[in-house]
């Protein structure tokens, strides 16, 4: 709860305390103002109001001036508890006095309720305004810890912040002492780099001069050992060439001699086989007809082989004469390789 709370709270407390109060006076005056009146000479009844208004009073000094205690946190001692209890009695009493001298135990409990209630709203009230009083210092104790705290804070970041400009200060300096420094280091390694760079340049045109001459000299190596290896490699490869000659010669010789073992063959089966007993299909008699030319056999005995007419057989043998003229005589028609 914050002091605002506690402020609305003491507020609703006086304002409800003092609505008793005044409903409590009013009602008092109003119920034993006759009771005063029936007790008093006939000729002093007008002063019948002045006793309740006296016990009224004394209640609304004690109920402000608790208040006042209570807000400020002091005690009054027993005097004020003596007052306050004995306003109550009085009040109490009479409010209840016409109903308990007429016996009427419903009155007394119905008049007693508003004295009842002032009393014990006195105490109740005091015992608030002290409780609300002790949450108010609380409340500001809190805050004045805290306003402490805030205001050692700010000295502790006012003190942060003096020492960081201070340490920022000292950085600085150090770094121009360290740039100055670096400086003097960067020109010392500057004539030192330039220095070297000079004898590295003299050194490299030395170096380059060496290396022209031995550049040469490995050229003209490179160059006569390329010369030699050309001489080399076009002997090899007229070897390779001659040798190649030789076995691709050799190598048709005998394909063209299994060739020519194979025809042989073919023809040999073909005009083994002698005159057949019917005509021979034409693809057959063709072979026939070029193996018997192949190896000059007469046209008639061709055509004996096949079982055709000699005028068929010699239109082929005309064919083969075509073909193998201006040509080597060709492989025989349908014999496999």
């Amino acid at each position: 709860m914050n002091r605002v709370q506690i402020r609305s709270s003491e507020r609703a407390l006086a304002v409800g305390t003092w609505l008793i109060v005044g409903g409590a006076m009013l009602y008092s005056i109003l119920t034993f103002t006759p009771l005063m009146a029936a007790h008093t000479p006939a000729g002093w009844r007008w002063t019948a109001p002045i006793l309740p208004l006296v016990v009224d009073a004394a209640v609304v000094i004690v109920v402000r001036l608790d208040s006042v205690l209570a807000r400020l946190g002091g005690q009054g001692g027993g005097w004020p508890v003596a007052l306050r209890w004995m306003t109550g009695a009085m009040t109490l009493a009479l409010n209840i006095g016409v109903s308990a001298l007429a016996r009427d135990l419903v009155g007394v409990a119905v008049h007693a309720v508003a004295p009842l209630l002032l009393i014990v709203t006195a105490e109740a009230g005091l015992a608030y305004r002290r409780a609300l009083t002790a949450a108010v210092l609380a409340v500001e104790a809190r805050q004045q810890a805290e306003q402490d705290a805030r205001e050692q804070a700010a000295a502790v970041r006012e003190e942060n912040r003096l020492r960081a400009a201070r340490e920022q200060r000292e950085h600085e300096a150090a770094v121009v002492r360290e740039q100055r420094e670096h400086e003097a280091r960067m020109a010392r390694e500057e004539a030192e780099r330039q220095e070297r760079i000079r004898r590295e340049e003299q050194a490299r045109v030395e170096a380059a001069e060496r290396a022209k001459l031995e550049a040469a000299e490995r050229r003209e190596q490179v160059r006569e050992q390329q010369q030699a290896e050309r001489e080399r490699l076009e002997r090899q490869a007229a070897q390779q060439r001659e040798l190649e000659a030789r076995e691709r010669a050799e190598r048709e010789r005998r394909e063209r001699e299994a060739r020519a073992e194979q025809a042989a063959r073919e023809r040999t089966a073909l005009l083994a086989a002698g005159p057949p007993a019917e005509k021979l299909p034409e693809d057959r008699a063709r072979q026939v007809v070029q193996a018997a030319f192949a190896v000059g056999l007469p046209v008639r005995v061709a055509a004996e082989l096949t079982g055709w007419s000699v005028g068929w057989a010699s239109a082929r043998y005309q064919e083969q004469r075509e073909l193998t003229a201006p040509n080597p005589r060709p492989a025989l028609e349908g014999a496999t390789s």
